[in-house]
């Protein structure tokens, strides 16, 4: 439910486009929903995870400068920038020996060190493919086809990512005997 919530703004951003092709209204529909579900989160969490505050400052700082100069390609980095950032996270972490997906994950599903750090390299490889393939959608296509490419393209991708994910770690799963 929670990462439902999240995509809200993302959903709120394609109907306004969706309904009026007017890119600078959605953006700012994505701009006050990012700030009004921030408010929220800190309402109710009484704090804002990372990604979050990473994701509102990129909606807030290009989508305002995209509002400002009438120029849709600042909102159109803001998802290469957010994917690039992930990636580096990552990476970073990965570089200083915390590994963040089993910092995330680990409670969850218990794997081999080295799976850990194959998964890690993946997700950095996947999100920086993510950012450039936003970026040629972007300038390659339509207005249009971007904001399509947005909300079903990457979610697409992302999904298919995730359960080829899930089927290679699947294999390390302990087997409950009966």
């Amino acid at each position: 439910m929670k990462a439902a919530f999240e995509f809200l703004v993302v959903i709120l951003f394609f109907i306004t486009y969706a309904l009026t092709k007017d890119i600078i209204l959605a953006t700012k529909v994505a701009i006050v929903c990012g700030v009004l579900q921030a408010a929220w989160c800190l309402i109710k969490y009484r704090k804002l995870q990372l990604m979050q505050t990473v994701s509102l400052l990129l909606v807030v700082i290009l989508g305002g400068a995209t509002i400002y100069l009438k120029n849709p390609h600042f909102i159109m980095w803001k998802p290469t920038l957010l994917f690039w950032v992930m990636a580096l996270g990552l990476l970073i972490g990965q570089l200083v020996n915390k590994n963040l997906l089993k910092i995330t994950m680990g409670k969850e599903i218990q794997l081999p060190e080295p799976i850990w750090r194959r998964l890690t390299c993946a997700w950095v490889l996947f999100f920086v493919f993510l950012g450039g393939l936003n970026l040629w959608v972007a300038y390659s296509f339509t207005e249009d086809q971007w904001v399509s490419y947005k909300l079903f393209g990457t979610t697409t991708l992302l999904i298919i990512f995730i359960i080829a994910q899930t089927l290679y770690i699947s294999r390390y799963f302990k087997k409950d005997e009966t």
